[in-house]
């Protein structure tokens, strides 16, 4: 057979190699070379042309694809950890991250809009261009994403208008927040050359249009004004599911054309079969990428895990690790491949960094760790997910062919499902091979006349390439995945991955019988009829070098299993790109004259070794430098190993200081200074009782937190009972007392599979009374679960919080009511820090509080009393420099005890714990927080219901994991008492 004769051309600084720029293609038949894909963006100082067709982005015309992986900047409430997960994932494939911005984490009222500190979002986006990705901006305005409100401001509750629709007072709203979050974002688009904003999303599964006439005006409004706000990117939804909802041209856009993607999200269950669902879906699936055949594939939201409720009723009360094993590494490879196999080429995991729900950010559905079960885990931690996404990512960045596939004649193997698709530019091949079956299936593939064998294990699923371009030579077939192709120096390299122990068999085309040394491992390798084969097990890492072949330039061919894989880390510099392997990561390569410096990450000793561009011939690692010598693969290998992580100490908690709370509950408290709660009319959808006043918490500018209650009653002396109505969300409590003698407390059940989706979360508490003369008061405290999200837009984040309405039998007495909740927002940890609470509004929660006269206590604490008890100490840790630990705080107890508990490090609230519910018992603690080299401050707020002995029982650090590198970490502010 003839061979494929192109030029490969390398630019400097260009990261694809396999560029074909003319000559014949296999049999003969010319085709034309492929656009080279885009690089690592930067905020270069140019501008750049953002466009797409059927295929895929388009990027100063080169194709690009998407591999991008959400996270939440307001989940990790330390800025120099965004920097750390953008390097991981930078490291491990990704070229894009996807966020959401949320409009109550950035809007403590109306006008006043905080973008400092933890709200940094300009810090942030310069963080994502340094690192080399793309950012896909989410700013809503509704976002859903499991936490208060759906991103909705608390003040809106309190609105007229109805949101989400053409409302013009909702709008007016919308308006402000789009105006201050967009003059940001403006500055930070790639096409600006200023940042890497490459796609904007206008609302978030908006399907209220069903219902409400006016939703193509409401977007309409949403995509004019973020235009005029100077938001030249491509604009997107995304559909709740493949509905073919929002499609170019079902709106009005100003007369603007070609500037607005289709897309849809994807959750689906590990027992399901994956769907065709893209371009090349067969069976008259509705929607998905088939609802818009002009633009590309686009899915920008794909289970990368799913959340956990409270109770932990989804995953059998096991929580985010349950999450990762369900959806693991095969079915991320089912799935995923799936999604390329049907033409998606934009392609966002949700979540690849979970992180955290702190303080009262998180929708009462969910408890405070968002986890997910995602590659990274809470901890910032690498997950055995990130096998599929690390090589996954790397292929589609660095082979160019992946960008455009069309549909290719079918082809079987026996108890698989083939996916065939060719690249009409190339004439590579891509074979996606799936196993639905709940055992292993061993079969074979036709491929360019050879029966190729290949084993796919149960539900799990394999890509293969053919008459693929590996710089200048073509990869025949192979039943090893390929990952990457660059040059590093004067080589070229070609890494090829799969299972441990498999047999794989490799065939390059080669004009002349080459020259084949096989430098590490065992293989055994035949050249005949133009066709160099190469069989070899997966075991570690498989070197061979091909030389003497026709072209110039030497190739490297390595053969990596998973766990290898995981450890090579190519990485773009201006003068080329360096391949590196050993250390657990490669954050950042610079080069400076003849050494490149080297940074990343260890948790044992580690070998290293570097393919560096042209030039280079010293190393450093994390600033130190290493003596190195030239292996027989054209390395630069460092003499000795990187050292490993040393012990890190963590300190018992001891020296615990007890004070007793709620004032509140006494009749003798003075609570003046409380406003009146006797508004009678509100916007909130839960209608106010006939002759009652208004007892919601919005109402009253309480928006976070607890909230107490003060009724003063006169004419009560035959009251027989109360009765009070009340609405909290998931797991919201009502503790009452008359006259400071308890009455009991009431909760919400544990959710179930049948109710965890509830919203508003209403009940009525009804208590008998004591016998009595006179005035009396009814003291009341309510432990909100924020408000509902507004999935369906039908407002239901104005659902009531607090007591709704309170009624009593044998008497009738005059109520005349007081409110109190969370004092002015924190002007650093925001409003979602603390609630209304007398230890928080006292400042107990803070660093220097005066706890010098509180009792001291040890645990297990076995406290029976209906209220809030407050527990204080100080630790000091002293983390050596240069290691990254990730702490945690974990609460053990018997779990038939009922209370809860408020975390506050530092003053920071980062976690809700309940103890009889579950399942979370462990709390990040996140460093820049967390004085990891100094000292710190922890209280714990506790309510009981006094029906069972209180907590806390055991508390205690734990570690989380421990590198040696990680990032310069600067201390969040965290101001005292």
């Amino acid at each position: 057979m003839g061979l494929s004769r192109r030029t490969f051309n390398a630019l400097a600084g260009t990261t694809v190699l396999g560029l074909a720029l003319g000559g014949s293609g296999v049999g003969g038949h010319a085709y034309a070379a492929p656009a080279p894909t885009a690089g690592p963006p930067r905020a270069d100082g140019r501008r750049h042309a953002v466009g797409f067709d059927r295929y895929s982005l388009l990027v100063d015309g080169r194709r690009l694809v998407l591999w991008s992986g959400e996270m939440h900047p307001f989940r990790l409430p330390s800025p120099s950890l965004w920097r750390d997960v953008l390097q991981k994932m930078r490291a491990h494939g990704y070229n894009a991250v996807s966020i959401y911005v949320a409009w109550n984490y950035h809007s403590a009222a109306p006008g006043h809009y905080d973008f400092t500190g933890i709200r940094d979002l300009d810090l942030f986006l310069r963080m994502a261009a340094e690192t080399g990705l793309y950012v896909i901006l989410r700013p809503g305005p509704y976002i859903n994403a499991e936490i208060d409100g759906g991103g909705f401001p608390g003040w809106l509750t309190v609105t007229e208008g109805t949101a989400r629709t053409a409302d013009p007072t909702y709008l007016a709203a919308v308006d402000e927040w789009l105006t201050r979050v967009d003059a940001i974002v403006a500055r930070h688009q790639y096409t600006r050359g200023t940042g890497t904003v490459l796609l904007y999303q206008i609302e978030n599964e908006y399907d209220a249009f069903v219902t409400d006439p006016t939703g193509p005006a409401y977007m309409s409004h949403l995509y004019k004004k973020v235009r005029a706000d100077g938001i030249d990117v491509p604009l997107f939804h995304n559909d709740k599911s493949r509905n073919g909802y929002w499609l170019p041209g079902s709106f009005d856009t100003g007369g603007e054309r070609g500037r607005w993607l289709y897309g849809f999200d994807g959750y689906p269950t590990p027992s399901q079969d994956p769907p065709d669902w893209g371009a090349f879906g067969a069976g008259g699936v509705k929607g998905g990428a088939t609802a818009s055949r002009e633009t590309p594939g686009f899915v920008p939201e794909f289970g990368g895990g799913w959340f956990d409720p409270w109770g932990g009723v989804w995953f059998q009360k096991k929580g985010y690790a349950e999450s990762r094993r369900t959806r693991d590494a095969a079915y991320e490879r089912r799935f995923y491949l799936t999604n390329l196999a049907n033409g998606i080429t934009l392609h966002n995991v949700y979540m690849t960094f979970g992180g955290t729900s702190w303080g009262w950010l998180p929708a009462p559905v969910v408890y405070t760790s968002y986890d997910y079960g995602a590659a990274f885990d809470e901890g910032r931690g690498a997950t055995a997910k990130l096998v599929p996404m690390h090589q996954l990512g790397h292929l589609l960045q660095r082979v160019p062919d992946f960008a455009r596939l069309e549909r290719a004649a079918d082809l079987t193997a026996d108890g698989l499902k083939v996916y065939h698709l060719t690249n009409p530019d190339t004439g590579a091949h891509v074979h996606i091979l799936r196993n639905d079956a709940t055992a292993q299936v061993t079969s074979t593939l036709p491929v360019d006349g050879v029966d190729l064998p290949v084993t796919v294990p149960a539900r799990d699923a394999r890509l293969l390439a053919s008459q693929l371009r590996l710089g200048q030579r073509t990869l025949r077939y192979s039943t090893a995945q390929p990952m990457l192709t660059l040059i590093a120096g004067r080589q070229e390299v070609a890494v090829l991955t799969g299972r441990s122990g498999e047999s794989t068999v490799t065939a390059l085309e080669c004009a002349n019988k080459p020259t084949v040394t096989v430098l590490d491992g065992a293989a055994e390798h035949t050249y005949a009829d133009g066709l160099l084969r190469i069989e070899a097990q997966l075991d570690g890492l498989t070197r061979l070098s091909v030389t003497g072949d026709g072209p110039a330039t030497p190739l490297l061919l390595l053969l990596a299993d998973d766990d290898t894989s995981l450890r090579l880390w190519p990485h773009d510099t201006p003068s080329g790109t360096a391949l590196a392997h050993g250390p657990h990561l490669l954050r950042t390569v610079t080069l400076d004259g003849t050494t490149a410096h080297l940074t990343g990450d260890t948790f044992t000793a580690a070998e290293l070794e570097v393919w560096p561009p042209r030039g280079i011939d010293q190393l450093t690692w994390n600033g130190k430098p290493l003596a190195t010598v030239t292996s027989p693969s054209g390395s630069l290998r460092a003499v000795r190993e990187l050292p490993g992580v040393g012990a890190v100490t963590l300190p018992a908690l001891t020296g615990w200081r007890h004070r007793a709370e709620n004032p509140e509950a006494e009749p003798d408290f003075d609570d003046s200074r409380w406003q009146k709660a006797d508004r009678t009319t509100s916007f909130s959808t839960t209608p106010v009782p006939a002759g009652q006043p208004v007892l919601f918490a919005d109402d009253y500018g309480f928006h976070y937190g607890d909230v107490w209650y003060r009724g003063h009653l006169t004419g009560a002396a035959d009251a027989r009972s109360v009765s009070l109505a009340y609405s909290t969300g998931t797991q919201g409590l009502l503790m009452a007392w008359l006259d400071g003698r308890p009455l009991g407390t009431h909760r919400m059940p544990v959710p179930d599979n049948s109710t965890v989706r509830k919203g508003t979360w209403a009940d009525t508490a009804t208590f008998e009374l004591p016998e009595g003369t006179g005035a009396r008061v009814l003291s009341v405290l309510v432990r909100r679960m924020q408000h509902d999200q507004d999935g369906m837009a039908l407002d239901t984040h104005k659902a009531a919080r607090g007591l709704t309405g309170v009624t009593f039998d044998g008497a009738s007495p005059t109520v005349s009511w007081r409110i109190q909740g969370a004092a002015a927002a924190d002007p650093v940890r925001g409003p979602q820090n603390h609630g209304g609470l007398h230890g928080e509004r006292a400042g107990w929660h803070l660093p220097g509080a005066a706890d010098g006269d509180w009792t001291r206590v040890t645990f297990p604490r076995a406290d029976r009393r209906q209220g809030v008890s407050w527990y204080r100490t100080t630790f000091s840790l002293a983390v050596p420099t240069g290691t990254d630990a990730s702490v945690g705080l974990v609460l053990d107890d018997d779990p038939a005890r009922a209370y809860r508990v408020q975390l506050f490090l530092n003053g920071w609230n980062l976690g809700q714990y309940i103890n009889d519910v579950g399942p979370q018992h462990t709390f990040v603690l996140p460093n820049g927080i967390l004085r990891t080299r100094g000292a710190n401050t922890l209280a714990l707020a506790v309510l009981s219901d006094g029906t069972t002995e209180s907590g806390p029982g055991q508390v205690r650090l734990t570690l989380l994991g421990a590198a040696a590198g990680g990032v310069p970490i600067t201390p969040v502010p965290s101001p005292g008492h």
